[in-house]
């Protein structure tokens, strides 16, 4: 990935528009590895996701709408936020066509803009920890349920294409207990901010 300083940060790529969401998930996820995502300007290259569908059980769609899950149900494009564990906002990207009630959980960034701003929020200083982990980014770029439901091609989010090629890694997601067989977390391979490491 693009090198990070206090002094400077890396270009963004083209805007992503909410088009880019109105396809399969798992063609979405990998594809958002490399991306930046920026919330009122602070965040960072995206260096890990995970897939969900309505079809598996780990799916918060699973067993059909709630007035939590709605946005997932569609259309693509928008950001569903919902409070893990009781503790922890979590932010995902509702994909696929309406009805089909898909989304990525966004797991790790790399931080690259806004560094004071998540530091603050943060209470720490150390740079891989800032948002290597769903609840840790969500604290950094100031993500709360007032989030949810927003475009992700309107302020206050911005996503940005990457820029360069990534080696895209494969494996289980991390933290359910159901359908826990599915390869469906990408990330960057190597990467120091990732929420934990990929099998080699």
């Amino acid at each position: 990935m693009a090198p990070t300083s206090k002094t400077s940060t890396p270009r963004l790529g083209k805007a992503l528009k909410r088009g880019f969401f109105d396809r399969n998930v798992r063609e979405v996820a990998p594809d958002l590895i490399g991306a930046t995502m920026l919330v009122d300007g602070v965040g960072g290259i995206i260096v890990e996701v995970e897939a969900y569908h309505h079809t598996e059980p780990a799916a918060h769609s699973y067993n059909g709408p709630t007035p939590r899950n709605r946005i997932m149900f569609g259309p693509p494009g928008f950001a569903y936020i919902y409070r893990s564990y009781g503790i922890h906002w979590c932010v995902n990207f509702v994909c696929e066509a309406e009805g089909s009630a898909a989304a990525v959980l966004i797991r790790a960034l790399e931080p690259t803009h806004g560094l004071a701003a998540m530091r603050r929020r943060r209470h720490l200083q150390d740079l891989h920890a800032l948002c290597s982990g769903p609840g840790k980014l969500t604290e950094a770029l100031g993500i709360t349920i007032a989030h949810n439901t927003l475009p992700l091609d309107r302020p206050p989010i911005a996503l940005h294409a990457r820029t360069e090629d990534v080696e895209v890694a494969t494996g289980i997601r991390i933290g359910i207990t159901k359908a826990v067989e599915l390869p469906w977390r990408y990330g960057v391979r190597g990467s120091k901010f990732l929420s934990k490491p990929f099998p080699k």
